[in-house]
């Protein structure tokens, strides 16, 4: 992309360097007559990039161009959902006139990274995951496209394996996905990874971790078919038996370290995690295990459920 012409950028820079000058001095810097550089300067004024003559000076291109840059991002993130769309209109309608549509083969971390991004950038209603603890195309972390989704209104469910919470910006990005509108759970471990967008589409991966070493992850695309309503059901008995994941409440500031202990996070990462030292989190133990009228932690994450405080 182009914001400006090469020859009105050169002469912009060397009216920077020569910090100001008339249209003659500029003409015999540039090396062009009188009326090729009068042209540019009044092209670069009209631009907001330099000063009205007789002395033309340089202004900031931040501003006069930052909304140029501005409207060009918005026209590509407008043609790249467009786009996403239009795949999946595509995918969705040739499904139906061959049986090999209904599944597609993806091979390699960037196409299967791509494909992530176009599921959720599609998505209209709701998107399912299981993260397991060592994901093949993307982390948490750099999932940029759930904000966006979230903004508009789709619905996120995740459920995490624990060993994942202890990866390093893990939970802290799980938490603040939390505070945007995910909801989260835990189990201790997960069947597969899966995504699932709406009841459209599910990605899974088909090489078992095992078997990683011997070449690319590969993954299977799964269109409305009897498979993706067993993948749907799949994704929603584990969430049944899921513990929820809480984000930070300065009304309930317990909330959080109550979630974390019955998903059985053990104490060293808790503190590490809510910035506090294991003492700390022992005494909030214990405040909350007299609140409920129980001495061990299996019988807090009992009342726990049955009060409905997760």
């Amino acid at each position: 992309m182009d914001l400006l012409p090469q020859s009105e950028e050169q002469a912009y820079r060397l009216l920077v360097r020569m910090a100001g000058a008339g249209v003659e001095e500029f003409a015999e810097r540039a090396g062009i007559g009188s009326g090729h550089a009068l042209a540019v300067l009044e092209e670069l004024r009209r631009r907001g990039l330099v000063t009205a003559g007789p002395t033309y000076r340089a202004l900031p291109p931040d501003v006069a161009l930052g909304e140029v840059l501005l409207r060009e991002q918005e026209h590509l993130e407008s043609a790249r959902h467009m786009v996403a769309a239009l795949s999946e209109e595509y995918r969705s309608n040739t499904r139906w006139r061959s049986a090999e549509h209904l599944m597609e083969i993806v091979v390699g971390a960037p196409a299967l990274r791509e494909r992530l991004r176009e599921m959720q950038d599609s998505a209209k209603e709701e998107i399912r995951w299981f993260c397991r603890a060592n994901p093949i195309a993307m982390y948490g972390t750099e999932n940029a496209e759930e904000t966006p989704a979230l903004t508009r209104g789709v619905r996120y469910r995740a459920i995490y394996e624990r060993a994942l919470l202890d990866k390093p910006g893990e939970l802290a990005s799980i938490v603040e996905a939390v505070g945007m509108g995910e909801q989260a759970r835990t189990l201790p471990v997960l069947p597969v990874r899966l995504a699932i967008a709406d009841r459209n589409l599910a990605i899974c991966p088909l090489v078992p971790d095992a078997a990683r070493g011997a070449g690319q992850p590969t993954a299977a695309l799964i269109r409305s078919s009897e498979l993706l309503d067993a993948l749907i059901a799949l994704f929603e008995s584990y969430w049944e038996r899921a513990t929820p994941l809480l984000g930070e409440s300065t009304d309930q500031p317990d909330r959080l370290l109550l979630s974390l202990v019955v998903a059985g996070m053990p104490d060293k990462s808790i503190a590490t995690h809510l910035q506090v030292s294991k003492r700390t989190v022992q005494r909030r133990l214990d405040r909350l295990m007299l609140v409920a009228g129980v001495d061990s932690r299996a019988g807090l994450a009992f009342q726990a459920a049955k009060r409905g405080w997760l």
